[in-house]
């Protein structure tokens, strides 16, 4: 009789097939008959004692999905009046009403569907499902029945009520039910025992999770012995894998290392109420990538500090291309609230580029950001209230890549011809009858970094009228996208008597500091002797051989192909004042301080042997650092223009090891009594500005600044001598530099002279009393403008953050 009914059972289960179907389920119900219940799981001597510690007997207490089964019947006869059950089956409703409504009148029955109940916010105490939500969990079908029953769950809930999940614990329901309840739940899972059996079949588990007014996270607690559990090993270990996975992302959230939200997170109030500004609130997100979107996209929240100026909009979107991603403004909390401050946003949403999205275009991007973005927009009521999207641009109208060569130091270098979109009038004038074009060098690695620019002309073309710094342009377009052919790269030459880059001017500026000292050795027909480290396109030394002819410059690169990259596309040129040697800077820089200091007379000889130790090679070309006349190794001048290969750190220019107290000591020990030491510094963190300053007034005994106008990169100049050159002496200074330099066009020769006024401006480090903060302004990247169609990063010369930065572009389509 028993392998009879169990045959029927069996029968009755078949029928069922879709057990989210309900008239699968009427029918079963209608063969099964309402005086036979049928037990999903465990049986009420099994379950009882557990989910009973768990209840008050005044609490409101709702059975969703109840079925024929027997529990509430057994709840209601310990003690548990207030129960509600609800089932979308008419046939089960009415077949359990009739059973129940004289022995247990105080029982209510519903029809009604889980997934969408009509039950009042926050109306009960405790919510028992045994079976419900695995039933509605259908592999096939996907967790978005699940998903709308817990978040039913949630909103019916009362504060410090309880969810009670009667459940086989399989994998991809616990990955929901965790995920679904990870923030503002306490949670725990316990084993319900089973009866003794030859066969251990898959065992019950009843799920307790607890409703908490805060977003707190809590790990879950296991109340089982998980060697001690009665069920198959796919089952044991399924729950056991489930457990460690979710409790190493919630305690990945404790210690700062898991800190991705999703947007179903954060709809459950892993951040609390979005749809309200709150002051400093960040926090990091992924947005789309199940099956809402095209793309996955990881991203950061930022909710403005306070600020005294209005705010733009009420919402934006910044983009970040995947080149700059690692950039210390993009990827570190403190440039991120510069770009906040910048976007004058009340809310800024900054969306990092992968990979992923190489192939996407900027519209593609937009489209799919948009439904994603507007429900994180705060305000309810801000309809027509537009969400501008922001994004980097580097104004390039024309690209033309002309080389592409990789370095075993610097990694993939690229040489390009390229027209700006916008010029100043005072630039056009340089080339009236046609476009300027500029050659520039770049390094993949940081490719938002121009090592190097350069204006260029054909051979023979029309004569240079004006000179003037060009400015940045307003729009961009993609460094990927159709490149346009300039002009035939091999009819260009650079132009060695322009200067692009002004901090390179800005550098000039400076040696007004030592022109007094200058004009004296000049008068004495000898030559001032300058080191600069780094040779980038050789661009500086060359224009300095030009309009400073009594310079003797020794150049000090690390790699060998970029001597060769400048010589090749930068018209760069050695000759007997002017040359470089292959080596590392730093080492350099320590072999002429050691030899300075045995007094000997160079620390090369000419034959190639070296006077001391070293572990780098020269270039067979390295000349004895000896200027005939001079007979000291001494150096007049040090100018640090290198960049770091590690963006990330907040220190654009220069590497980390350059601005150790260590190295600035190596450098005072290298320079002559009157020398000059110039460094450039670029970096968006005042905090390390601040640490580089205060090494440096541990060496030196004056500090400059000259903060160039819209750029990042400040250029610092330290002096040796122990008087220290007072500020109504610039104007002096600055006319002796002025009769010093020789220029074909005197507006280059202006631009210096006013570069020593901003070096005036900006005061000096004369003892322990001088003000940082007059030298080291707040110099947020004051940088929004309208943006066109276009989607690029922006570029900017070595030491030079792009002043045009990030611009911004109103989506008429985006709106709340």
């Amino acid at each position: 009789m028993g392998k009879e009914k169990q045959g029927e059972e069996v029968e009755l289960l078949e029928t069922l097939g879709d057990f989210t179907s309900k008239e699968n389920w009427d029918k079963f119900f209608t063969i099964r008959g309402s005086d036979d219940s049928f037990e999903w799981y465990a049986e009420w001597g099994e379950v009882g004692g557990p989910l009973i510690s768990h209840l008050h007997p005044q609490q409101q207490i709702l059975v969703p999905g109840c079925g024929n089964s027997r529990l509430s019947e057994h709840l209601y006869d310990a003690g548990f009046k207030s129960i509600t059950n609800i089932d979308f089956s008419k046939v089960v409703i009415s077949d359990m009403l009739r059973r129940n409504v004289r022995e247990r009148p105080a029982m209510r029955w519903r029809v009604m569907d889980m997934t969408n109940m009509q039950l009042l916010d926050e109306s009960f105490d405790v919510v028992v499902d045994k079976g419900g939500l695995d039933a509605l969990m259908e592999p096939k079908l996907g967790p978005k029945l699940g998903n709308q029953y817990l978040s039913e769950v949630k909103r019916i809930l009362k504060s410090g009520g309880k969810f009670i999940c009667l459940t086989l614990a399989e994998s991809h329901v616990l990955g929901l039910l965790f995920s679904k309840l990870r923030f503002g739940w306490k949670m725990s899972i316990e084993a319900i025992p089973h009866k003794p059996s030859s066969k251990p079949g898959l065992q019950t588990f009843v799920v307790v999770a607890e409703k908490e007014m805060s977003s707190t996270l809590h790990e879950i607690t296991a109340l089982f012995n998980k060697y001690s559990l009665y069920c198959y090993g796919n089952q044991a270990c399924g729950i056991n894998e489930a457990l460690e996975n979710e409790n190493q992302i919630r305690k990945g959230h404790f210690n700062g290392s898991y800190i991705f939200y999703s947007l179903q997170d954060l709809q459950l109030g892993a951040q609390g109420d979005l749809t309200k500004l709150c002051q400093g609130r960040r926090f990091q997100l992924t947005l789309g990538g199940q099956g809402d979107s095209l793309f996955c996209y990881r991203a950061i929240l930022l909710d403005a500090r306070q600020q005294s100026t209005p705010f733009m909009y009420h919402c934006g979107v910044f983009i970040v291309p995947k080149t700059r991603a690692h950039e210390w403004l993009f990827s570190s909390e403190e440039g991120q609230w510069m770009v906040v401050e910048s976007s004058k946003a009340a809310r800024l949403i900054m969306v990092l580029l992968d990979t992923s999205h190489n192939n996407a275009s900027m519209d593609d991007i937009q489209k799919d950001l948009s439904p994603l973005v507007k429900q994180l927009a705060p305000g309810k009521d801000d309809n027509g209230a537009q969400i501008p999207f922001m994004m980097a641009s580097d104004g390039i109208k024309q690209r033309n890549i002309i080389h592409q060569v990789t370095s075993p130091l610097s990694g993939p270098v690229i040489v390009e011809d390229v027209v700006y979109e916008n010029v100043d009038v005072d630039v056009s004038c340089l080339l009236p009858s046609r476009e300027l074009i500029f050659r520039r060098l770049i390094f993949e690695r940081t490719e938002s970094l121009v090592q190097s620019e350069a204006l260029v002309t054909k051979e023979g073309s029309e004569k240079i009228n004006q000179i003037e710094r060009k400015k940045p342009s307003s729009s961009s377009k993609s460094k990927r996208g159709t490149q346009k052919e300039i002009e035939l790269s091999n009819q260009l030459k650079v132009y060695h008597s322009y200067l692009a880059s002004s901090y390179h001017t800005g550098i000039i500026s400076g040696f007004m500091l030592i022109s007094s000292y200058m004009e004296s050795v000049v008068s004495t027909e000898k030559t001032v002797k300058a080191l600069v480290i780094g040779l980038g396109a050789g661009l500086l030394p060359m224009f300095l051989r030009e309009c400073m002819p009594f310079l003797h410059i020794e150049m000090v690169e690390l790699d060998p192909v970029i001597l060769n990259l400048a010589r090749d596309y930068f018209d760069f040129t050695e000759d007997k004042g002017l040359k470089v040697h292959i080596a590392d800077g730093i080492q350099y820089v320590r072999e002429i301080a050691n030899s300075a200091e045995a007094d000997e007379v160079s620390v090369f000889h000419g034959n190639g042997d070296t006077s001391c130790n070293s572990n780098y090679h020269l270039n067979e070309n390295c000349m004895a650092y000896h200027v005939e006349g001079r007979g000291t190794t001494k150096v007049d001048i040090v100018i640090i223009d290198v960049d770091s290969s590690d963006s990330s750190s907040g220190l654009t220019c220069p590497a980390a090891d350059f601005v150790e107290e260590s190295f600035f000591q190596i450098v005072k020990d290298t320079l002559s009594e009157e020398g000059l030491f110039v460094i450039n510094l670029v970096s968006r963190s005042s905090a390390i500005k601040d640490m580089v300053v205060s090494r440096m007034k541990a060496v030196f005994s004056h500090l400059f600044c000259l903060q160039l106008e819209e750029e990042v990169n400040e250029v610092l100049f330290a002096l040796c001598i122990e008087s220290c050159i007072e500020e109504d002496c610039f104007p002096e200074a600055a006319l002796k530099l002025e009769k010093l330099l020789k220029f074909k066009h005197p507006e280059m020769s202006q631009r210096i002279i006013d570069g020593t006024k901003k070096c005036a401006f900006g005061g000096s480090y004369c003892g322990p009393c001088a003000a940082q903060a007059q030298l080291f302004p707040d110099i947020g990247p004051q940088v929004l403008q309208k943006l066109d169609n276009s989607f690029g990063q922006p570029s900017y010369n070595k030491g030079s953050s792009c002043p045009s930065g990030p611009k911004t572009r109103m989506l008429p389509s985006l709106q709340q």
